[in-house]
């Protein structure tokens, strides 16, 4: 069972996202949050108590005079051992989107999005995995075409299983090098699609048609 925390300001929107979640096969939601500083407390008590952490944390953008959620995500994905953070909003600029992604969101989803995508998502990052709506796809797509990064075989391959969830450690098992070299080849991913987290050049690499989603 996926364990789901919602983080919303809106107490209507909760409720629905409640009721949507809960009805998704393998997923229950296990906590709500009005901000972002309140998510984190959540998450703190959980640890503290010896409690189970979500799986997933389901974060809204904007949320008042609370923490907002790119602050949140960047704190969240920062402990050890973090929840995947999967951005659901109504916000679709590329401002957004990037600082999104750039704090370690798994994956962005818009609130019109159904949910069968919802349903998918949650599960593809509760297993490590980036997960990108359509029109913000589409964004990064443009914004990676105006760059037309390129990157060389391995690099490629190690994109492909970075986006499959793997750690340093497991691709070069996978591979047969170093992680050393691993390392090496992350330096020039990420310097090539100009990011700087692991979520960032997935995403690039996503929209840029780079590789496939797993």
């Amino acid at each position: 069972m996926i364990r789901v925390l919602l983080v919303d300001d809106h107490p209507v929107v909760r409720r629905g996202l409640r009721a949507m979640v809960d009805e998704l096969p393998g997923v229950e939601a296990v906590g709500e949050a009005a901000d972002g500083a309140a998510g984190l407390r959540l998450l703190a008590e959980a640890r503290e108590n010896g409690q189970p952490q979500p799986d997933v944390v389901l974060m809204d953008l904007q949320m008042g005079d609370g923490m907002h959620g790119v602050e949140a995500t960047r704190r969240i994905t920062a402990l050890p051992e973090p929840p995947a953070v999967l951005i659901l909003t109504t916000y679709s600029t590329d401002a957004d989107i990037l600082a999104a992604v750039e704090a370690g969101a798994t994956g962005y989803l818009l609130k019109d999005a159904p949910p069968e995508e919802v349903a998918t998502a949650v599960h593809a990052a509760a297993r490590g995995e980036t997960v990108l709506a359509p029109p913000v796809a589409a964004r990064l797509l443009g914004r990676v075409r105006a760059g037309r990064p390129t990157l060389s075989p391995r690099e490629i391959e190690i994109l492909r299983l970075l986006a499959e969830g793997l750690a340093n450690k497991q691709i070069s098992r996978r591979l047969f090098i170093s992680e050393a070299t691993v390392k090496t080849h992350l330096v020039h991913i990420y310097d090539k699609l100009n990011v700087d987290s692991r979520t960032a050049a997935i995403a690039a690499g996503l929209a840029g048609g780079l590789i496939r989603p797993a």
